[in-house]
């Protein structure tokens, strides 16, 4: 039994995560589509090709879906945020209340380092 050499190295998610304690945004993109995805994967899920590399997008976005996370202590949310790439993923919004947090609201990406590298999402133009 063989190895496809396609996928040596380090993993995808390695990658993304590398990228992100480099502080780096990191997208997948695939060659044979131009379809762009989170989370990172070996193959395409829209064409299924294995030739696929990285991007770095641009950091804006719109919130595609969200809800707010009602605790004990505090609220929060977890929202969908849709790249400017097309590619979704779950974070938060920080800046504003949980509830404030809406459908077609325009963010951008910051890496936060603690307690370890990952993003979330400002409204766009706060300057935070």
């Amino acid at each position: 039994m063989s190895t496809d050499p396609r996928f040596d190295g380090p993993g995808p998610d390695d990658v993304f995560a590398a990228a992100l304690h480099e502080g780096r945004i990191t997208l997948q993109q695939c060659r044979a589509c131009a379809t762009t995805r989170h989370p990172p994967a070996l193959v395409c899920a829209a064409c299924g090709s294995a030739d696929l590399g990285w991007i770095e997008p641009s950091g804006r976005g719109t919130v595609y879906s969200t809800t707010t996370v009602r605790e004990r202590d505090g609220a929060y949310n977890v929202a969908i945020i849709e790249l400017a790439e097309g590619a979704r993923l779950m974070s938060r919004v920080d800046g504003i209340a949980p509830e404030a947090v809406a459908i077609g609201l325009a963010v951008s990406a910051r890496i936060v380092a603690e307690p370890q590298p990952h993003l979330v999402f400002h409204p766009a133009g706060d300057g935070a």
